[in-house]
């Protein structure tokens, strides 16, 4: 873990987690000769860790100090607040085995410095009741709906753990549907001539694009990555395998796998478009099995900015600012091919 801003004192030292929170340590009545010990809770400000280790060094002198270890494994349990034990938690959280995803780990951050450990954090596991979860859940995050359920969703998440390790007896989560939200605005699905004149008005090597986002409910992440050996043209059907994600703060793109096992699928094109997605092939993707479908001009993966760009033109001109790309790959579908229609999924 990397340390910014650290401090160190005549007796012992503080630091700054990535969260923002300080956390304290300092060497017991043994002095460095023996072991160093961290406190058992992380707090808000530098100066209130200061005045942690100020009244430890205090019981040293007064001889009245007990290190951590002479504590019984209840009065442990009950000592560990929810930030420290979130802070072991996200780094060895496991889905399906696998680690999380990079923006996934990073939209948990989030949620947590942001929504959940300002409020929480400095209480101890053992203390987080069902009343303190519902009063924290009425406060936070009230005009941003689906937020606020990712917030609590991670909370409870968390909490299970805790109750798996034996940190606590049971969840406190208890609101019933608070981990899933309704849609604010529900979207009306483009029509057939409100999709032509989208296509129409994006750039041509992105209209093909927009037609498979419509058609075959491929989303951003899984159009920006595919590549022309994805693509059987003599079958119609595009093989989903991979994603691209964009990581903020310099990370770039990322090519994933798929966050389940249902997003490796493999889709059939509608046979009317299959002309348009030839076209495609031939006109704007670069020989080679490994060339994108649908790079940016520099040739890399597609920037989601540069995207938005050209949808906000042609949503525009289709008449419907409403419209998301997001929305629009989940909303326009066709159910079968002899079938043509845009309807909700």
């Amino acid at each position: 873990m990397t340390r910014r801003n650290q401090d160190k004192g005549a007796f012992g030292s503080v630091y700054q987690l990535p969260s923002g929170r300080w956390r304290a340590q300092y060497y017991g009545s043994e002095g460095k000769r023996g072991q160093r010990y961290k406190a058992p809770k992380t707090f808000a400000t530098k100066g209130e860790a200061r005045k942690f280790l100020a009244t430890v060094q205090a019981d040293i002198i007064r001889n009245a100090w007990l290190p951590p270890a002479a504590q019984t494994p209840a009065q442990a349990a009950k000592a560990e607040t929810l930030a420290e034990y979130a802070e072991q938690w996200l780094p060895n959280r496991l889905v399906g085995g696998e680690p999380l995803k990079d923006r996934t780990r990073l939209h948990y951050r989030k949620l947590l410095d942001n929504h959940i450990l300002p409020e929480l954090g400095d209480m101890p596991l053992a203390s987080i009741t069902a009343d303190t979860v519902r009063a924290w859940h009425a406060a936070t995050l009230a005009d941003k709906p689906t937020m606020r359920a990712h917030a609590y969703g991670l909370l409870r998440t968390i909490l299970g753990t805790a109750v798996t390790d034996g940190k606590i007896p049971a969840n406190p989560c208890t609101i019933r549907g608070a981990g899933s939200a309704k849609r604010a605005i529900t979207i009306r699905p483009a029509s057939l001539d409100e999709l032509t004149k989208l296509v129409n008005a994006m750039p041509e090597r992105y209209q093909a694009m927009v037609l498979l986002a419509a058609w075959c409910a491929l989303r951003y992440g899984e159009l920006t990555e595919l590549r022309r050996r994805d693509i059987d043209v003599e079958e119609g059907v595009i093989r989903v395998r991979r994603g691209v994600v964009y990581l903020r703060k310099g990370g770039g793109f990322k090519p994933t796998t798929p966050k389940s096992l249902a997003g490796v699928r493999d889709v059939a094109i509608p046979p009317h478009i299959m002309p348009e997605i030839r076209a495609h092939l031939v006109d704007h993707v670069n020989p080679g099995a490994q060339s994108l479908l649908f790079p940016a001009h520099h040739g890399g993966h597609l920037h989601p900015a540069t995207l938005e760009r050209w949808w906000h033109k042609a949503r525009d001109a289709a008449g419907r600012p409403d419209l998301r790309f997001h929305d629009y790959a989940d909303l326009c579908v066709m159910p079968t091919f002899g079938e043509r229609c845009c309807r909700p999924g």
